[in-house]
């Protein structure tokens, strides 16, 4: 079987770098253009289930994929992205500048270090985990849509890395990143792709 890693299009605060966590922020008009050209580039795949997050960004790019695949959207709230709890819409610029003793722990610890009434890093995977491991048990082709430190953290497990090395698997908006699965070992195909972005519009 296949897995398939989507993290959602661009949102108006991805573009203004600010921390999105479980704030409901909807595609931006860039991020629904990176969805279709995402679908386009997914359309021949042979995809059984979709499961998507909750959050409108993710549900909207799995949405625009859907299109070309007729599939029931399947939403599971263990895959939304980590709780940023009092950082959530807070600038990357005003964090950087204010929060430089937290930062430094983050750094040192992501795993351990809660944000501020929010979630830690381990928290996050193990909600997420569980989920892709029901998702593994039906052996079919499926893609996933969901969110940044969310897939860091799966592909973390995948590759059977700590989490302090989450920093490696992070991926960008509207990106794919295929898993392979033979019997019962993960194979990392592609991370991160993002070269559909850079197609015309086909939609």
């Amino acid at each position: 079987m296949q897995l398939i890693l989507i993290r959602h299009g661009e949102t108006l605060w991805n573009k203004e770098k600010r921390v999105q966590g479980t704030t409901d922020i909807e595609l931006s008009e860039t991020g629904i253009e990176q969805a279709r050209k995402l679908a386009v580039s997914l359309k021949s795949m042979a995809i059984g289930a979709i499961h998507a997050s909750p959050l409108k960004r993710a549900h909207q790019t799995a949405a625009i994929i859907n299109r070309f695949h007729g599939r029931d959207i399947e939403t599971h709230h263990e895959l939304m992205e980590m709780d940023m709890g009092d950082f959530e819409g807070v600038s990357f610029k005003d964090l950087m500048a204010r929060e430089n003793e937290f930062l430094r722990r983050w750094i040192a610890e992501p795993a351990s270090v809660r944000m501020p009434n929010g979630e830690t890093l381990a928290e996050l995977q193990n909600r997420a985990w569980r989920t892709i491991e029901e998702i593994l048990r039906r052996e079919e082709n499926a893609l996933v849509v969901s969110h940044n430190f969310t897939i860091a953290s799966i592909l973390c497990r995948l590759r059977n890395i700590s989490l302090s090395e989450f920093r490696s698997t992070c991926v960008d908006n509207a990106s794919k990143t295929l898993i392979r699965f033979q019997n019962g070992r993960a194979h990392i195909e592609v991370v991160n792709d993002c070269r559909h972005l850079d197609a015309p519009p086909d939609l």
